[in-house]
């Protein structure tokens, strides 16, 4: 199995995403010793944003391509190959001024791609990338699922839940921990919560689950 970690904060060892996506990782293979790990830092790493120059090859405008072109569908090539080959992904996801990172937006731009993510038929999108298991560990400095306000305000979790349905994954599992600014005692509070999200997460039978779909 190929579990392929993804971290966005930009805060280094201060960030709590970044702590909690490790321990996901760290309780799945202690359930799965065999899993192979690769980790992306989009903080360090980060795709440059879409631009026409990324879109150019797949558009089909041009007959020759130009060397950015090339530069940029290579990029994309390389991202999307990784994310397919990946049977479980752990995104590090934290809330920055309601939704995600930028850098975080950047990699998914490059996921998806027609042909390889998604197509589209004549009963409209279907996704392609079937069969895999997305954990969102999902970090906010405030609280926001416990109100209707809030929740109009957050399109963290709810669009990551979003475009990995468009791609075709139906098992897409959120590790939570909000309010993690407010405090130290809503902020242990909010570890408390999200580890035990992890343990359902990560359990032997959500691990049965993904085998089965692997197999």
């Amino acid at each position: 199995m190929k579990l392929l970690h993804v971290d966005s904060s930009i805060l280094g060892t201060h960030s709590v995403s970044r702590q909690l996506s490790a321990e996901v990782v760290a309780e799945w293979r202690k359930n799965h010793p065999d899993t192979q790990v690769e980790h992306l830092d989009l903080a360090l790493n980060a795709p440059s944003h879409f631009s026409a120059d990324a879109m150019g090859i797949k558009s089909g405008v041009q007959a020759e391509p130009t060397q950015a072109q090339r530069f940029e569908n290579a990029l994309s090539e390389q991202l999307v190959s990784q994310f397919l080959a990946s049977d479980v992904i752990v995104v590090g996801a934290p809330l920055y001024n309601f939704t995600i990172p930028t850098q975080l937006k950047a990699w998914i731009d490059r996921l998806a791609q027609i042909g390889r993510t998604f197509k589209y038929t004549d009963q409209g999108a279907m996704g392609l990338a079937t069969g895999k298991t997305v954990i969102v560990v999902s970090t906010r400095g405030g609280v926001y699922s416990t109100s209707e306000g809030g929740q109009a305000m957050e399109h963290q979790e709810s669009y990551l839940k979003v475009i990995f349905g468009f791609f075709g994954i139906t098992d897409v599992r959120c590790v939570r921990a909000e309010g993690v600014a407010m405090g130290e005692t809503p902020k242990a509070a909010a570890l408390s919560a999200a580890r035990a999200d992890i343990a359902a997460a990560t359990g032997k039978a959500a691990n049965q689950d993904v085998a089965a779909l692997a197999a």
